[in-house]
Formats: C-alpha cells, sequence, structure tokens
C-alpha cells in the first residue's frame, strides 16, 4: 500500500513540474515575444523620427543653423533609439543585462542635452532672465551626466579587465 502511495506521489509530482514546465514556458515566450514587439516599435519610431527629421532638414532652409541643429538632435534620438533596441533584442537572444549600453545612451542623451542647451544660447537672443538660467542649469547638467557617466564607463571597462 505504501508503494501505491509512493508511485502516486511520484507520478503526480512529475505531472505537477511538467505543469510548471509549460507555464514556464509559456511565461518566457510570452516575455520574448513582447520584447520582440518593443524592438519592432523602436525600430518604427526611429524609422518616423529619422524620416520626419530628414524632410525637416530639406524642406526648411530659411533658418539654416537652427535647422541643422534641429537634424542632429534628431539623428541623436534616432541613434539613441537604435542602441535601445540593440540592448533589448541582444537582452533577448542571451538573457544577459549589459550595463555599457546603458551608460552609451545616457551620455548621448546627455549629449543631446548640451547640443540643445548650447542652441538656444546661441541662436536664443532673446533669452533673458529665468529663461536663460533654465538653459544654463540644463547645459550644466548635460555637461554633469556625461562626464559622470563617462567615467561609470571608463570604471567598467577597467573592472572588465581584472
Amino acid at each position: 500500500m505504501s508503494d501505491d502511495r509512493s508511485s502516486l506521489s511520484d507520478s503526480d509530482e512529475a505531472a505537477r513540474r511538467d505543469g510548471h514546465g509549460r507555464l514556464d514556458r509559456l511565461v518566457r515566450v510570452s516575455l520574448a515575444s513582447l520584447e520582440y514587439a518593443i524592438v519592432l516599435s523602436l525600430v518604427l519610431i526611429a524609422a518616423v523620427v529619422l524620416a520626419r527629421t530628414l524632410y525637416t532638414f530639406f524642406h526648411q532652409w530659411g533658418g539654416f543653423p537652427e535647422t541643422v541643429v534641429a537634424a542632429i538632435d534628431g539623428i541623436l534620438v534616432v541613434i539613441i533609439l537604435m542602441d535601445i533596441a540593440h540592448t533589448v533584442l541582444a537582452h533577448v537572444r542571451t538573457s544577459n543585462f549589459a550595463v555599457r549600453p546603458f551608460l552609451v545612451i545616457g551620455i548621448l542623451a546627455g549629449v543631446r542635452d548640451i547640443l540643445s542647451a548650447s542652441a538656444r544660447l546661441t541662436f536664443g537672443s532673446s533669452l533673458r532672465g529665468t529663461d536663460f538660467n533654465h538653459t544654463i542649469v540644463s547645459l550644466s547638467l548635460g555637461v554633469g551626466v556625461v562626464v559622470m557617466l563617462s567615467l561609470s564607463l571608463v570604471l567598467l571597462r577597467i573592472t572588465s579587465r581584472k
């Protein structure tokens, strides 16, 4: 009688594990599908931003310096979106979480903020008072972010060599 119970509990245990295996597989497939959808969405958004940036650049020659700055800003956004898509895709393929790509993305975002603040200071002849102060704070924060993330990237590189 005890043998029947042990064999019954063994088969119950195997069935329970098999059920959990199926649930785990379903969850993993669902997560991978969502991550691929995120990658495709980021690529689509990047393509739209790039197309709009190029269209605006070639159709607004009147304010040429501002148009160049806006085009560079748009291209930096595309690069950031593509880096995020690449990082998510790498995570889907390897199941590893890499820190380095996010540091690079942060540096690019900081450079974008610096560019934007610099353009406002250069072309915004009407910046006065609070607007000027906000632009200077934005520029300072952008520089601080780029410096700190760059140092983090260097530290990551040094520690990964050891």
